[in-house]
Order: C-alpha cells, then structure tokens, then sequence
C-alpha cells in the first residue's frame, strides 16, 4: 500500500508529521481527519531506489567489453574442462563475473539452460554480448563435442580482433588531438584575432589584401549566421547517425571508405584478413560453406564484403565450389581466390586460409604503420598553411601600413 507523509494540526494546536498508509491521497486525508488531525501537507513518499533498480543501472552503465567476453570464454572452457555440469558452471560464473551487464546475462542463461535450453539456445538470446559467429561456434562445437577447441579459437578470434582495432585507434588518437586543436585554433583567430585587426586596418582606409578579405567572410558568415551552421551541423550530424544504422547506408559508408587514398586498401585488406581467420576456423570447427557464409556475411564487420557473400551464396549452393564465386565478387583480392582453389584442391582449406590470414595481417600492420608515418608529415603541412594563411592575413596589412607610415 502506498505511504503520505504529512504534516497537520492536532485538536491542541500542536503541529505534528509522521507517515501514513492509505490507497489515495484522499483516502490519508480522510484517515487523518478520523483522527481529528486538520492537515497541512500531505505528499507520497518517494520510493527508494531498490537493489534492482541499481543492478539495471549498472547493466546499462557496463557494456560487455572484449577483456570480459575473453575472460569469460577462457574461464567457461577451463571449467567445461574439469568436468564441471554446465548448471553449475554457469552459477560458478555468474557469481564471480565483475561485470554487471554480464552477470545479469549468465544468471539468465543459467535459469535457460535450468529449464532444458541448449546451449546455443542460452548464448543466442544475448545477440548484443554474443555475436552470430559466437552462437554458431558454440553450436557446433556442441554438435561435435569439440566445445574445448572451438573455445580456444574463440579466444583467439575476439582477442585478435581487439588487439587490431586497439591498434588503429592508438594510430588514430594523435591525428585526432591535433585536429580538434587546429580546427579550435582556426575559430579563435577568426572570431576574435581577426576582427580586432581588421577595425585597425579599415581605420587606415588600407586596401585589405585576398586572405584578410577571406578571414573577413569567415568571420561575418560565423557571426551572422552561426545559429544556422550549428542547426545544419546538428541535423547532418542525427541524419547520419540513423543513416548509418540501415543497411543501406552501412553499405554505402564501406564502399566509400574502400575507395579512400591511403586507408581504402587498408579496409580491404583487413576484411580479408578477417575473412580468411573466421573461414578457416569455422571450416576447422565443422561448419559447413553455406553455413560458413550466412555467418561471415553478418560478421565481417563490413558491409559491401558482406553484400558481395550474400550475393554469391545461389552459386556457392550449386555446387561450384568456393574459389569460383569468389573470383566474380568484388574485393577478393588475387592471393585469397588462388589459396583458396589450391585448398580445394588439395583438400587443405583450412591451412591455406589461415596462411591467407596470417598473410594479411602481416599487411594490416605494415599498412598502419606506413599510414601512422604519412599522417605526420600531412599534419605538419596543414597546421603550416593554416598559420601560413593567418599570418599573411595579418602581416600583409601590417606592412602596407608600415609603408603608409613612412
């Protein structure tokens, strides 16, 4: 029943308060009034926040991070290892897991696997922590009774996978700082050096010359119309937020970053490296091609190579082998069609993509480094024409009025 507290009037005089139940905050008014209390205040009480409550926030607040999905992985595989019944291990698990948001799912798949779900069942209701690639793993790792080893390459695949996106943003995180510095750096000098200047220099009726005059249009353009530039900035920014959660515009962003100078073929090498890594472990793992397939493409982590898959899964199911369909989608590069028909071949598939990986990932690290070296210098040249630009704006006045002077 829901409590008031109040405070009200004795038939004495006296001012008392305390707390109340009652259905309705007529009803503790008519309660109070029984009593002979005349009320002055009467309010709900506000509810505590209950251990519930905190445990949700805290799910919300802790997203499931790759360290904790590897530890969690290399922990279900050592204990699975021991003999211990899967009940008991995901209890186990649930009890010492640090993570909120992952705890919450183990207690869930315990009470799933409780009530006679598989295993892939208690893993694939959790899409968001567990990735389609996971479920289909686990499943056929259950299927085989391989569970061990497919764990292990699990282990392999999300800690590869984590240490190659640490890279790139280290790579990133530099390049980054300096921009936001210099495009901070360019609204300080136009908005408030510049104009400062500019009043001096039309005082002396100077004849202003082409980088003062454009410093002087950037200024009235931001101080005129600066509200329309944040809404313009704002709207492109919530249109393409949702733009890039469809599948259209997911494809369209890939296709154009593979066409980028410099970092396009990184993109692409990269997929292919992820291609051949997940390929040859699913192959390892029992996964049949067309199977193999439907998982890459939703687990590549891009969408034009995940387009190319899905359209070649017709020729892929009449039997053409895999090498084939391959060579007649886009971004397959050379090395990785002709691995893979010699593994057809041979009957060695597995081992020719792990080398097509191995390979690639050798190029992914070479390419970030040549791409790390090269934004140093691009850097370096844009922060100089930028000072460059401001310096002529201002010096080049400066000077005719020193002239004007003598």
């Amino acid at each position: 029943m829901p409590k008031f507290q109040y405070k009200a009037i004795t038939e004495t005089g006296a001012t008392t308060s305390g707390e109340i139940e009652a259905d309705s905050l007529e009803s503790a008014n008519s309660l109070l009034a029984a009593r002979g209390y005349i009320p002055t205040r009467v309010k709900a009480e506000q509810p505590a926040i209950s251990g519930f409550q905190i445990s949700k926030i805290q799910e919300l607040l802790s997203p499931v991070k790759a360290p904790d999905l590897i530890l969690f992985t290399k922990q279900f595989k050592t204990m699975f290892n021991a003999g211990v019944s899967m009940i008991n291990m995901l209890e186990i698990l649930e009890q010492q897991t640090e993570n909120p948001k992952l705890r919450g799912i183990l207690g869930k798949m315990h009470r799933d696997i409780k009530e006679g779900a598989s295993l892939y069942d208690a893993f694939r209701k959790h899409p968001k922590v567990f990735s389609p690639l996971y479920c289909s793993m686990i499943r056929a790792g259950e299927a085989s009774g391989a569970l061990p080893q497919v764990l292990d390459r699990l282990t392999y695949i999300i800690d590869h996978e984590h240490q190659v996106k640490s890279d790139i943003k280290s790579a990133l995180t530099y390049p980054v700082i300096v921009v936001v510095f210099l495009f901070a750096a360019f609204l300080i000098l136009i908005t408030q050096v510049i104009p400062k200047f500019v009043n001096i220099f039309k005082s002396a009726g100077l004849q202003l010359p082409l980088p003062t005059q454009i410093c002087i249009l950037l200024y009235e353009i931001l101080a005129n119309y600066w509200y329309l530039i944040i809404g313009g900035i704002i709207v492109a920014a919530v249109f393409l937020y949702f733009y890039l959660k469809t599948k259209q515009g997911k494809l369209t962003r890939d296709r154009l970053l593979m066409k980028v100078p410099l970092i396009g073929p990184l993109f692409v090498k990269s997929a292919v490296s992820r291609f051949a890594s997940i390929f040859s472990i699913l192959q390892a793992s029992g996964v049949d091609v067309l199977d193999s397939m439907d998982i890459l493409s939703g687990t590549i982590g891009n969408a034009a190579i995940g387009n190319e898959l899905e359209n070649i899964k017709d020729r892929l199911a009449e039997g053409r082998g895999i090498a084939g369909p391959l060579s007649e989608a886009k971004y397959f590069t050379p090395m990785l069609i002709n691995m893979m028909a010699i593994g057809e071949e041979s009957g060695n598939l597995e081992d020719m993509m792990q080398e097509v990986a191995g390979h690639y990932d050798t190029e992914v690290e070479y390419s970030m480094k040549k791409l790390s070296e090269a934004i140093g210098p691009l850097l370096t040249v844009g922060l100089a024409a930028v000072v460059g630009f401001f310096a002529l704006a201002i010096f080049l006045p400066m000077w005719d009025l020193t002239l004007m002077a003598k």
